[in-house]
This record gives structure tokens, C-alpha cells and sequence, in this order.
């Protein structure tokens, strides 16, 4: 099963299969987080769209630290 993670520091989002440890390659993070996007739904994604989801995830999870 494919999983879509983000990182909760720069947004980058990454496809992993069997990983649960998974950090990311372009912030540095040593875990990032996973979300709750179905893999055929982020396939089907424009990067424009992905993008906007990061921002969205980011925005949502950055107040609950308030």
C-alpha cells in the first residue's frame, strides 16, 4: 500500500510503500508525517493542486499549535 507523507516543517510531500520512519530529502526533517490523502487521489493530482495541499495541510497544522 502506497502512503502519502508530509513534512510538517517545509511541505514536501513523499510516496513511500513499507517505511514508517521516513525523513524528508529536502528540509532535512528526520520524520515527517502522514497524512490522510489516498494514493490514487494524489496520482491524479496536478503539482499545482499538490502544492496547494501542502499549504492547506500546513496552515490547518500549524494551529493546533496555538
Amino acid at each position: 500500500m502506497m502512503k502519502i507523507y508530509i513534512c510538517p516543517d517545509c511541505g514536501w510531500m513523499r510516496v513511500v510503500s513499507r517505511r514508517k520512519d521516513v525523513e524528508c530529502h529536502k528540509c532535512g526533517k528526520d520524520q515527517m508525517r502522514l497524512t490522510n490523502l489516498e494514493f490514487g487521489k494524489y496520482s491524479e493530482m496536478s503539482e499545482e493542486e499538490r502544492q496547494d495541499y501542502a499549504k492547506a495541510w500546513l496552515y490547518i497544522h500549524s494551529r493546533r499549535k496555538e
